[in-house]
């Protein structure tokens, strides 16, 4: 079991940043692959970024590369995403997921590959 804590959300304006933390607790962090989600009111929850067990393969969706960066550091059983040149189109709850790895270099992109979910921190920004 692996307890995930978000925090580090809040309000900002158009072009401002954020960084969101996920603090994990419960096993070893570094056995778990971690993924960023976001859920806007009446939209779906999506992607945002994900990073492999090492953080040395990471993918983005296409709305935030270039402006937001996933990274974790395995000492700490932290998981951070940096958010640069917000926009109103990223107002939305904001969700950190694990999923259960051993080794490679994958990351997952799917809401149904992950084991555990965080309870959310809600970012909004304003024009």
């Amino acid at each position: 079991q692996v307890q995930l804590v978000e925090s580090g959300g809040g309000l900002v304006q158009a072009g401002g940043s954020l960084r969101l933390s996920c603090a994990a607790s419960g096993r070893t962090f570094s056995n778990y692959a971690m993924g960023w989600f976001r859920q806007a009111p009446g939209k779906e929850r999506e992607i945002v970024a994900a990073t492999n067990w090492s953080g040395g393969s990471t993918y983005y969706t296409d709305s935030v590369k270039g402006r937001f960066t996933i990274s974790r550091d395995n000492a700490k059983n932290t998981v951070y995403l940096q958010m640069n040149s917000l926009k109103p189109e990223d107002t939305a709850v904001y969700y950190c997921a694990a999923k259960a790895v051993y080794s490679g270099t994958y990351y997952f992109i799917s809401l149904d590959d992950y084991d555990y979910w965080g309870q959310g921190t809600q970012v909004t920004v304003s024009s």
